[in-house]
């Protein structure tokens, strides 16, 4: 059983189809046996993933920021609460409390925290895996991006030897 730490939007304004499919990856993670740990956010595919894990009888860890817990903001299935002061806080909690870490749909925040595993493995504080799962093929123009650094030699080593792309649950799978 490995702690999983999902990366996702807060956002409920996005492609309902990413709804479904997060809500697929939760009920997986659970009957698998998994524990996520998320942002602890009680909005879009943050609120999702937590339901749908806690709905299966997974357990959910929240990384929660105290202005998230002050705006009463934080969701209601967050099984075990590390409350933490700021977002770099946040994530070095997040990084310290998980194996593996996927990165769902997202904006800027879950850039940040994706940039922030990825970074910290090439200097290699960890060498803990992370999966765009692309839904839709959401991170295609990351990946472009990527291969672009990769090209022009931004990159020590190829991107993909630290982050790993799924496009669907079944190829996720065979990553985590």
């Amino acid at each position: 059983m490995k702690k999983i730490c999902i990366f996702c939007s807060a956002n409920h304004a996005i492609d309902p189809d990413f709804f479904e499919m997060t809500r697929s990856l939760g009920e997986w993670l659970a009957t698998e046996g998994h524990t996520i740990v998320f942002g602890g956010v009680n909005m879009g595919l943050m609120e999702c993933i937590a339901e749908a894990v806690h709905k299966a009888g997974g357990q959910t860890i929240g990384v929660v920021p105290r202005i998230i817990e002050e705006r009463g903001a934080q969701s209601q299935f967050v099984d075990v609460c590390i409350p933490c002061d700021d977002l770099n806080d946040r994530k070095a909690l997040m990084l310290a409390q998980s194996d593996v870490f996927i990165a769902l749909p997202g904006g800027i925040g879950t850039l940040d925290e994706l940039f922030t595993v990825v970074s910290s493995a090439t200097i290699g504080y960890h060498q803990k895996p992370l999966i765009l799962f692309n839904m839709k093929g959401f991170w295609d123009s990351l990946i472009a991006m990527l291969d672009d650094l990769e090209a022009r030699g931004l990159t020590r080593k190829p991107w993909r030897h630290y982050i790993k792309v799924a496009s669907s649950l079944d190829e996720l799978k065979a990553l985590v």
